[in-house]
C-alpha cells in the first residue's frame, strides 16, 4: 500500500538541482528574449537611413526609436493581471504572435514616419510581454539559490545577445539590404514560436497556486524525474495566497509600498539611461569622428558588456538577497560618472572604454532589477509586479531618446546626451540605494511569510 506524502512547491522547487529540463527550457526562454532585445534595439540603426528620406528633426528620430516603447508600456502594465490569472504560458504566446505578425509588416508596410511608429506601437505591445514574463517564469522555475544566476542565463543572455544580433546586422547587412532587413530577420522568431507551443509548459508555482494537481504532477516530474514516484500519490501544500481583487493594491499595500515605490522610480531613471544610451549612441559617435562601423558596433558591444557586468552582479545579488539594493546602486553610480566622463574626454579609446563600462555597470544592473523585482513578491502578484516595474521604465525608455533628441536640438551638440543619461543613472543609484537601509530587516521577499 503506498503511503502518501505532503510536498511543498516551494520548498521543492527551491531545493532542486539544476536538471536537463531546467536547462531545455533556460535555452527555450533564451531565444524568445534573444528576439525580444533583438527588436528592442534595431529602431537604433534605422535612425541612420530614413532620417534625410523622412525629413526628421531629432526629437521626431528620438520618437521613432521610442514608438515601439510605448507600445512596449501597455503591453508590461496590462499583461501582468491576464497571467496572473490565467497562466503564463498562453500570455506568453500570444505576445510571441504579436512580435511575429508586425515585426514582418513593419519590413514589408513601413514606408513614412507615421506608419513606422504605428507599426512599432503594436509589435511593442508584444514585446512588453516577453522580457517580463520570461523573467517571472524563469524566477519560478530555478531554484533559490541560483535564482538571479540562472535567470541571467535564461532571459539576459539572449537579451544581450538580441542586441548584439541588431548591432550586427545594423554593420554589415544594412548597407547592402537597406533597414528593412533587421525586421526580415526578426520574422526568424515565427519558428521559434512553433518550438514555444510544443515544449514550454505553465509555470509549476502557478500551477500549485491554482491546484491543477495532474499538470503539476507531470511538470515536477519532469524536472525531478529522481522524485516521479513520489508525485504520483503526493499531496502539494503552497503557501501562496489567492490573486487580490487589485494587483494595484497588492503593490502598494503597506508590506510592499517602500519597495514598490523604490524599483519604479529606479526602473524609470535605469531605463531613460539605457534607451537613451542604445538609441542615439550609433549617431553621437558618428558626430565625434568614429566610423560608420565603429559607430554601429559601440551598439553591439555595449549589449555584450552587459551580460558580462549582469552575471557578476548577478552572482554577488545569489549570495545575499538582502544586498541586492546596495550592489545595484554601486553599478549604476559607477556608469553614470563613467558616461559624465565623455563630456570632457574623447578619443576612440576613451570612447570605446566608457561604452563598455556604460554596457556593463547601468545595462547590466538592469538585468538583476528584473529579477529582483520577481523575488520580492508573491506568485500571486509577481507577473504584475514585474510588468508594473518594466512598464513604469519604460515611460523612462520613451521619454529617454526623445528629451535627449530634444535637448541635442535646442543646444546644438552632442554633449546634452551625456549629461542626460550620467546624472539619470547617478540619480537611479541614489533611489535603489536608499532601500539598502532598511533592506535587511524589512525587504519583502517571495520566501518571507506574510506580514500579519
Amino acid at each position: 500500500m503506498s503511503i502518501s506524502s505532503e510536498i511543498d512547491v516551494h520548498e521543492e522547487l527551491s531545493g532542486a538541482p539544476i536538471g536537463p529540463f531546467h536547462k531545455l527550457l533556460g535555452i527555450l526562454i533564451t531565444l524568445i528574449t534573444l528576439f525580444d532585445g533583438y527588436d528592442t534595439f534595431n529602431p537604433a540603426y534605422v535612425i541612420h537611413y530614413v532620417a534625410q528620406p523622412w525629413g526628421l528633426a531629432p526629437s521626431q528620430a528620438g520618437f521613432l526609436v521610442s514608438s515601439g516603447l510605448v507600445g512596449f508600456l501597455f503591453g508590461a502594465i496590462g499583461h501582468g493581471s491576464v497571467a496572473d490569472r490565467f497562466g503564463r504560458r498562453g500570455t506568453l504566446l500570444a505576445g510571441l504572435w504579436i512580435v511575429n505578425v508586425f515585426t514582418l509588416l513593419t519590413a514589408v508596410l513601413a514606408s513614412d514616419f507615421w506608419s513606422y511608429c504605428a507599426l512599432r506601437f503594436v509589435t511593442g505591445l508584444g514585446l512588453g510581454v516577453l522580457l517580463p514574463l520570461g523573467t517571472t517564469f524563469i524566477n519560478e522555475l530555478a531554484p533559490k539559490r541560483v535564482s538571479n544566476t540562472f535567470s541571467l542565463w535564461g532571459v539576459t543572455l539572449g537579451w544581450s545577445l538580441g542586441g548584439v544580433a541588431a548591432g550586427l546586422v545594423g554593420v554589415f547587412l544594412t548597407p547592402h539590404y537597406g533597414w528593412q532587413i533587421l525586421y526580415y530577420i526578426g520574422a526568424l522568431s515565427i519558428p521559434l514560436t512553433f518550438v514555444a507551443h510544443a515544449l514550454l509548459p505553465e509555470s509549476p508555482r502557478f500551477l500549485a497556486s491554482r491546484s491543477r494537481i495532474p499538470e503539476l504532477r507531470a511538470l515536477l516530474a519532469r524536472l525531478r524525474p529522481e522524485r516521479a514516484p513520489v508525485y504520483r500519490t503526493a499531496t502539494f501544500t503552497s503557501a501562496e495566497s489567492k490573486p487580490p481583487q487589485s494587483t494595484i493594491g497588492a503593490l502598494l499595500s503597506p508590506r510592499y509600498r517602500r519597495v514598490s515605490l523604490t524599483i519604479w522610480v529606479t526602473a524609470f531613471l535605469s531605463l531613460f539611461a539605457i534607451f537613451g544610451l542604445t538609441g542615439w549612441i550609433p549617431t553621437v559617435m558618428l558626430k565625434r569622428g568614429e566610423t560608420f562601423a565603429a559607430s554601429f558596433g559601440f551598439g553591439a558591444l555595449m549589449q555584450a558588456m552587459s551580460f558580462i557586468g549582469g552575471l557578476t552582479l548577478a552572482m554577488l545579488a545569489d549570495r545575499n538577497f538582502s544586498l541586492t539594493p546596495r550592489y545595484l546602486a554601486t553599478w549604476w553610480l559607477t556608469g553614470g560618472i563613467a558616461v559624465l566622463a565623455l563630456v570632457f574626454v574623447s578619443g576612440h579609446g576613451v570612447n570605446l572604454a566608457i561604452v563598455a563600462v556604460a554596457g556593463f555597470c547601468i545595462i547590466g544592473a538592469q538585468h538583476v532589477l528584473n529579477n529582483f523585482t520577481a523575488g520580492s513578491y508573491e506568485t500571486c502578484f509577481r507577473a504584475s509586479g514585474v510588468g508594473m516595474e518594466l512598464g513604469i521604465g519604460r515611460v523612462g525608455a520613451i521619454l529617454g531618446p526623445y528629451v535627449i533628441g530634444l535637448l541635442q536640438q535646442i543646444t546644438g551638440g552632442p554633449d546634452a546626451v551625456f549629461w542626460a543619461i550620467g546624472g539619470a543613472s547617478i540619480v537611479g543609484a541614489l533611489a535603489i540605494g536608499s532601500l539598502g537601509a532598511v533592506a535587511a530587516r524589512r525587504l519583502p521577499s517571495a520566501d518571507a511569510a506574510p506580514a500579519e
